[in-house]
């Protein structure tokens, strides 16, 4: 843990200009981003007084190495340049709003031939239109309504294409839930103008299609059509069902999210309503810990900030008003920001009468719950998982914390396409974005400790190469500062210096863990402690979790550490060496996979794989490729006329009757190509 004092700049260093300032680890990478209009004011008060600072700014500081800051001309640069940072370094102790639930929302894929209709959680696809949250419950009930009345295709990609090859439309385009444009039934025109209908229904159009309905309705009425007449009325009712769901609430133009929030010393929690055409459509709930003392202005603004950030493609899903319990700080530049990314004028207010005013209200008491919900499970939560991490840096006599630990497994059959995966688990929760798969060929293929080595060995010259790189940087950069400083003639040229730092490395493997865990025993435990010695690595710990008895082992130890069966320490290593186990057996699967499928089409000369792929993309089946002529080869790409004589003659060759392998996956034995 580092002192402040040891890097704290000088005041007269700093300048007092607006800018946006960096916290970096040991490790260089960036822990913390801010900004400020005055640089100095707001550094000098991390290091005036460490100890009356909150605990996690404590921490931060604490954990911190250096800091840097570059000066930008306004406060809207500042904003901007802080958010781009924020997206870019991820710093574990910036505020970060989690979702107190994954809501999913019912999307339509436009940017497809035949848009797809589907349930998403999350909302980063481009492309791609955005109804909601809903509950899920609520969405799939929706979504099965409204495919009755606008049959806009909802199958997977494989179905598709499987009824495309086969002529043949899934069960949805038998019962008339889907329009079954993999079959010609209706053209890709037509298909899209149902998508368009469906989203302008799901946007609030919803009165348009009814009286659109019942006078369709009226019109079979009159011709006597009655059976026509009777399935319109069911539409109209379905329609009026998903339209009736959502109680009006506001006057039918208004478009609006209202935010609401309660909050005490350590964390707050942030309710938001969806109002689009006067109606509820969505609610979504954040919680977040508070870092530095943030006033209730800047928690809005920074909730602004990465709630609209990402909106920038998801066809105006930011409204014309935005309804906040307390008018952010910088909010004429916020507003300018937020008005940039929906390309027309956002108004961020503060509703003080009215309608407006009343569900905000009903919004408040709902983050008011939801606070004390979070508080109520995020007790026991925390407790364990502290528990579980004290309990083995004890077990394990370890001098540090465990704040990161990564786990090894190898993954192979009989020696074949052998695998192993790392996954990586920080404050006791995993770390997905941090898992990495390795593929191990040669002689570290023969035995496990053989590949124990090789992947570590892998690992940590990585991080070696990346800490190498940012050394170098560092050399750099302070060789630079200082012929910059004697070239200044006086201190106006320094402080027109705008940016003093560079970015942090970008390597895969540039923040080492305080522990490693191998899937394994003695053998594997010391091969992967040879691994490191080798590399002159001396601070990172290796244990191995052994799966007969669950015994833990120690480097060049006779006996193994037992924990008790009741331990949360142990827990903890069964579900980090479990997560490393599937890991590793899911892309062992998948390479065997790939290596192991056998097509009809793999013996003919001068057929390689991308034209195979082009022939079956051309054809659908191996089966219609038998059946073409040369001339019909011919007209794939990548096929000329001598290569298509080539495939004609090598499937005469097999004769009538002649036995054709199939192509099939023999991981899991279905044929996928017929």
């Amino acid at each position: 843990m580092a002192n402040p004092a040891s890097y704290r700049p000088k005041t007269g260093e700093i300048p007092t200009n607006p800018g946006v300032y960096r916290f970096r680890d040991p490790h260089g990478r960036v822990i913390y981003v801010g900004k400020a209009k005055s640089l100095r004011s707001r550094l000098n008060s991390y290091f005036a007084n460490p100890a009356g600072l909150l605990p996690k700014t404590y921490a931060m500081v604490h954990a911190a190495s250096s800091v840097e800051w570059t000066v930008v001309g306004s406060e809207l640069e500042s904003l901007q340049l802080e958010y781009t940072w924020i997206k870019e370094f991820k710093p574990r102790f910036n505020v970060v709003f989690r979702d107190d639930k994954t809501y999913p929302y019912l999307a339509v894929t436009l940017s497809e031939k035949y848009p797809r209709v589907q349930v998403m959680r999350g909302d980063k696809r481009k492309g791609t239109r955005y109804f909601g949250p809903y509950t899920a419950g609520a969405i799939r009930e929706t979504m099965d309504t409204l495919l009755r009345v606008f049959p806009v295709r909802s199958c997977s990609a494989g179905v598709f294409k499987r009824a495309e090859a086969s002529g043949r439309p899934c069960l949805l385009g038998y019962i008339d839930k889907c329009s079954a444009p993999c079959v010609g039934r209706i053209s890709p025109e037509d298909h899209r103008a149902l998508a368009d209908d469906f989203c302008a229904f799901m946007g609030g159009e919803a009165k348009r299609f009814i009286n659109k309905l019942e006078k369709k309705m009226a019109a079979a009425v009159s011709r006597l059509d009655y059976e026509q007449a009777a399935r319109i009325r069911d539409d109209i009712t379905a329609l009026r069902k998903v339209f009736e769901r959502n109680a009006v609430v506001l006057a039918e133009e208004t478009d609006a999210d209202v935010f609401a929030l309660h909050e005490d010393e350590l964390e707050a929690a942030v309710q938001v309503f969806h109002v689009r055409g006067g109606r509820i459509r969505g609610q979504r709930g954040w919680v977040v810990e508070k870092v530095e003392d943030f006033t209730t202005p800047d928690l809005v603004e920074h909730l602004l900030q990465q709630v609209y950030g990402e909106d920038g493609d998801t066809h105006g899903r930011l409204p014309r008003e935005v309804l906040v319990p307390v008018v952010p700080s910088n909010v004429d530049e916020l507003a300018q920001w937020l008005g940039g990314i929906r390309g027309a004028k956002v108004d961020i207010r503060v509703p003080q009468r009215g309608d407006k005013a009343a569900l905000m209200s009903t919004v408040r008491e709902n983050a008011e719950h939801a606070l004390k919900l979070h508080k109520t499970r995020r007790a026991g939560d925390l407790t364990v998982r502290s528990l579980a991490l004290q309990e083995l840096q004890e077990a394990l006599d370890l001098p540090v914390p465990l704040l990161r630990i990564e786990c090894f497994d190898i993954s192979h059959v009989q020696g074949t396409n052998v695998v192993a995966s790392m996954v990586v688990v920080e404050d006791g929760l995993p770390k997905k974005s941090d898992y990495r798969k390795f593929s191990i060929t040669g002689p570290a293929a023969v035995d496990d400790t053989a590949a124990m080595h090789d992947v570590l060995t892998r690992r940590f010259r990585h991080y070696l190469q990346d800490k190498s790189a940012q050394v170098d940087e560092d050399v750099l950069e302070a060789g630079t500062a200082e012929a910059a400083a004697e070239a200044a003639a006086d201190a106006a040229a320094a402080a027109a210096v705008a940016d003093t730092t560079t970015p942090a490395p970008k390597g895969k493997f540039a923040y080492p863990p305080n522990l490693v865990v191998v899937d394994g025993g003695k053998p594997q435990v010391n091969a992967a402690a040879r691994a490191l010695t080798d590399l002159g690595i001396d601070d990172v710990y290796v244990v191995g979790l052994a799966k007969r008895l669950e015994e833990v082992w120690l480097p060049d130890s006779d006996f193994p550490v037992i924990l008790p069966r009741t331990s949360q320490g142990l827990y903890l290593l069964q579900r980090i060496r479990d997560e490393a186990h599937r890991f590793a057996i899911s892309f062992h699967r998948q390479k065997r996979g790939k290596a192991m499928t056998v097509s009809a089409l793999d013996g003919v000369p001068g057929l390689g794989a991308s034209k195979r792929k082009a022939l079956l993309s051309h054809f659908g089946s191996v089966k219609s490729v038998k059946a073409a002529t040369a001339e019909e080869l011919a007209q794939a790409k990548g096929i000329g006329p001598a290569l298509a004589g080539a495939i004609v003659s090598h499937f005469a060759a097999d004769g009538p009757g002649a036995v054709t392998v199939p192509a099939v996956n023999m991981t899991t034995g279905e044929i996928i190509e017929t």
